[in-house]
């Protein structure tokens, strides 16, 4: 398609062509406020198929009609209750989208299937002069390729969409630069389906109570329909893969220092470059303006794949305000991969598999090892309530001249597996109440914990981990280590893995897992793992 650039600024006849093609069934991209949009007649099936065409959109996600005056809106919704009227009257024209009932002259392809229609009006001269002229309104979602980040200058629009569209109208850089607030009066109580330039505090003060879409910070529920563009699919995101990490920009700093050798680049904000050299950096705005921010954004996403960046490392932005909007893009282009800069990682893996080498490791990278066997050992060095339940268990004689025989309860404890049980529930609370006691110590000073545990599963710690490694090797392999470590005969070794569950046990709930041939092999695999 041969697409006509159309410039309002030195040719007075521009708008009257671009409304031309719109009233013709066209595409054409046009400026608004937040975003650049692909727009075409709201009323019409074939026009607005074409949208879905040229952006490769899936036609289940619903748009957005744009109006230029307030009286549009009537043939478009059943009914315009006081407080649409409410909000129209302080945010119109706006970057306030607000979702209604809609009548029957909005299209299925217009509303996703829905039975209301997404309805605003942008402040933005060009666009509602463009409306105007067309007569009709304009059903309009961003004008980029689907997925991609939001275009908010002429040129991104010109990458995307050359060849793809009739027209683009060339209306510069894009005020606000993320799409409008999406409020839907569809519901009960009012709720906001996505932050933009209108804040919820903003639409508080107006109408009252207004609710937060649990999809603004996570994804979708599986199943659910999308009530707003934004919502379904990942959305805005470059070619490289985003991570998005909390904590301070020290935090952060540490974080990068720890995993550099696996970053391509960091996404800051202005002035915290050096914090992170030499990995590069691209910035989008400050850290105390959440304004800038929103008009950086997008473009500091299409920067990531201008550089050539693969694997992208995010601060977490702030969340008051408009800094809400910038959270949801940022986390719907990361597909909302979120971790800690100060992890929690959980270790373990099946006796003589080899833990002791990655929390080696792990300790040369900067994390606090905690040890659960040490943990146990300095447990029932004293009697804390540990002995006196072990030598009931397990028989007096385990304890001689006030200490522990640790050699005859392991002989005991870990003869079959009802024996291993009855330890495990005598000892789990005492380790777990310690473990994380210090965990949370580690944490708190701002140093990354690694609890290795040989029963971290059964215990239950990994559910207070951000992450759980599972360290393996041969079982035979295994049993050589173990009779070599602990001076055992091999009946007893094998006794010991028999107490054990299965290699499936461990590796169906490991989120990484370390094959620990020897350790040359094991610290190359650690250094893939992002923690």
């Amino acid at each position: 398609m041969n697409t006509l650039i159309l410039k309002p600024s030195e040719d007075a006849s521009a708008i009257k062509k671009a409304a031309e093609l719109l009233k013709s069934g066209e595409v054409v991209a046009l400026p608004t406020e937040t975003v650049y949009g692909l727009g075409a007649n709201a009323l019409s099936c074939s026009a607005v198929e074409k949208i879905f065409s040229a952006k490769g959109r899936p036609s289940d996600n619903p748009l957005i009609v744009h109006i230029a005056k307030l009286d549009e809106i009537f043939e478009l919704v059943e009914d315009f209750p006081p407080r649409a009227r409410a909000l129209a009257d302080s945010f119109w024209p706006g970057p306030l989208t607000i979702i209604l009932k809609k009548t029957q002259k909005i299209p299925t392809q217009v509303s996703g299937g829905l039975d209301t229609v997404a309805v605003r009006m942008p402040s933005h001269p060009i666009a509602r002069q463009l409306i105007s002229e067309a007569g009709l309104p304009i059903a309009a979602p961003s004008a980029n390729i689907s997925g991609l980040p939001s275009p908010t200058a002429f040129e991104h629009v010109l990458d995307d969409m050359q060849g793809r569209v009739a027209a683009i109208v060339d209306g510069g850089s894009c005020e606000v630069g993320v799409e409008s607030t999406v409020i839907s009066l569809a519901t009960e109580v009012p709720r906001v389906l996505r932050p933009g330039g209108v804040t919820l505090e903003q639409l508080r003060e107006v109408i009252g109570e207004v609710e937060l879409d649990a999809s603004v910070l996570k994804p979708l529920e599986e199943g659910a329909a999308a009530a707003s563009p934004g919502m379904k699919y990942k959305h805005y995101s470059p070619n490289a893969d985003i991570t998005i990490v909390s904590g301070s920009a020290c935090e952060f700093a540490e974080f990068v220092r720890r995993n550099k050798a696996n970053i391509d680049a960091v996404l800051c904000f202005e002035g915290e470059e050096e914090l992170y050299a030499p990995v590069p950096c691209v910035t989008m705005g400050r850290q105390d303006d959440a304004f800038s921010q929103t008009h950086r954004l997008f473009d500091a996403l299409r920067e990531l794949d201008e550089i050539g960046a693969h694997r992208v490392f995010s601060r977490d932005p702030d969340k008051d305000g408009v800094g809400l909007a910038v959270c949801n893009r940022l986390y719907r282009a990361a597909g909302f991969k979120l971790i800690k800069a100060v992890p929690l990682i959980g270790l373990t893996g099946p006796t003589g598999a080899g833990k002791s080498t990655i929390a080696g490791l792990l300790e040369q990278r900067g994390f606090a090892v905690i040890d659960c066997d040490k943990e146990a050992r300095l447990l029932t060095g004293q009697d804390g309530g540990c002995l006196t339940q072990l030598s009931r268990a397990f028989g007096e004689d385990i304890i001689k001249n006030g200490e522990l025989d640790r050699r005859l309860l392991a002989e005991r404890a870990f003869a079959d597996r009802e024996s291993t049980e009855l330890l495990n529930k005598i000892m789990h609370p005492h380790i777990i109440n310690s473990t994380l006691s210090k965990a949370a110590e580690s944490l708190k000073a701002g140093v990354p914990a690694v609890i290795d545990a040989p029963l971290l599963f059964e215990c239950g710690i990994e559910k207070h981990c951000d992450a759980s490694i599972v360290v393996m090797a041969p079982r035979e392999l295994r049993l050589e280590r173990i009779i070599k470590r602990d001076g055992i005969s091999e009946s007893q070794a094998k006794n010991r893995q028999a107490a054990q569950h299965g290699d499936d046990y461990y590796l169906s709930r490991a989120d990484y897992v370390i094959s620990n041939i020897d350790e040359h092999e094991a610290g190359a695999m650690l250094k893939n793992i992002i923690i």
